[in-house]
């Protein structure tokens, strides 16, 4: 469904050091520092006011969705403001204190739920785009390992390593609780750094065609640009699918209906949701994602530009 390039891995320091928008940070957020982030970017009219979109651009549904809503906001006449966080605690922190109006593509279901019951009642749910994504342990196609419960006894195959992603990312909370419930905490360790680490180190192993097991989630493009399989979760210790969200600062929708009405209409599956990433990430790549945008609504005739013109 996802015609990925893994010639994008090449980039992975500068445009792809990704991250899951469902992967963030379990724990305190405290407030939204802007200093040292890139500084706002801005698009639209502006005819009907402003409104800030906060995301994270190395979490790649995240990035993807933010430019979507760039698009469909400033086609509203609101000048849409870019502000990119490293973060997901300070950006929930801004959410729900107004200094951030949209975090796009939001996990707070089951990965970043520590987030949501901190901030309850400060932040509105303006509507879930997409509803299956999962959090996965990965091997490569051709390993003879299918199932979690499999990686017993099978250290060896794997140098006794699950390679993972940054230490704060909810995958990686998730990973460590997974580990003790199939009894491989002693067999295994869980080696975090990044994202793009991670993705260095895949590609390296399935060019020599080597065994190797890693974090990953679904949707992400990598589950097509790599020959990898999901491994089976017979205790559904990595935690259930979940839904991604839309979400707002509080009063969102009061202060901004046409807006909110239009974001609660976006819905995305796999294949929508595929070539969005595809063509975000890979196809145009970091500074032309506006042009991505451009090129996946003029793709799809129209059907998934939501502004009534």
């Amino acid at each position: 469904m996802r015609k990925s390039k893994i010639a994008a891995v090449a980039a992975l320091g500068v445009a792809a050091a990704l991250a899951l928008a469902g992967c963030a940070s379990d724990g305190a957020g405290g407030t939204l520092e802007l200093a040292g982030k890139a500084p706002a970017k801005s698009s639209g009219s502006g005819d009907k006011g402003t409104i800030t979109i906060g995301f994270l651009p190395s979490w790649t549904d995240g990035l993807s969705t933010a430019y979507l809503l760039q698009d469909q906001l400033g086609k509203l006449g609101y000048d849409v403001k870019m502000q990119t966080l490293s973060d997901a605690g300070p950006l929930y922190a801004g959410l729900s204190q107004g200094d951030v109006d949209i975090f796009p593509s939001a996990w707070p279901e089951v990965t970043q739920k520590a987030y949501m019951d901190k901030y309850k009642g400060s932040i509105d749910d303006l509507g879930t785009y997409y509803d299956n994504a999962r959090l996965t342990i990965a091997v490569p196609t051709y390993s003879d390992i299918d199932s979690i419960d499999q990686l017993t006894g099978n250290a060896s195959k794997f140098g006794g390593k699950i390679i993972g992603i940054e230490p704060g990312a909810g995958l990686t909370a998730q990973t460590q609780k997974m580990l003790p419930a199939y009894g491989l905490d002693g067999e295994y360790q869980l080696v975090t750094s990044s994202t793009a680490a991670m993705l260095t180190e895949l590609k390296s192993a399935t060019d020599k065609k080597q065994d190797i097991a890693v974090t990953l989630w679904r949707p992400f493009w990598a589950n097509s640009a790599f020959p990898v399989k999901d491994l089976k979760d017979p205790k559904g210790a990595m935690g259930k699918p979940e839904g991604l969200h839309f979400l707002g600062a509080k009063g969102f929708a009061e202060k901004h209906p046409d807006a909110a009405e239009l974001i609660s209409k976006i819905t995305l599956d796999d294949a929508q949701y595929g070539s969005l990433e595809d063509l975000v990430v890979n196809r145009f790549g970091e500074g032309k994602e506006p042009q991505a945008i451009d090129a996946w609504v003029e793709k799809n005739a129209g059907q998934f530009d939501w502004v009534k013109k």
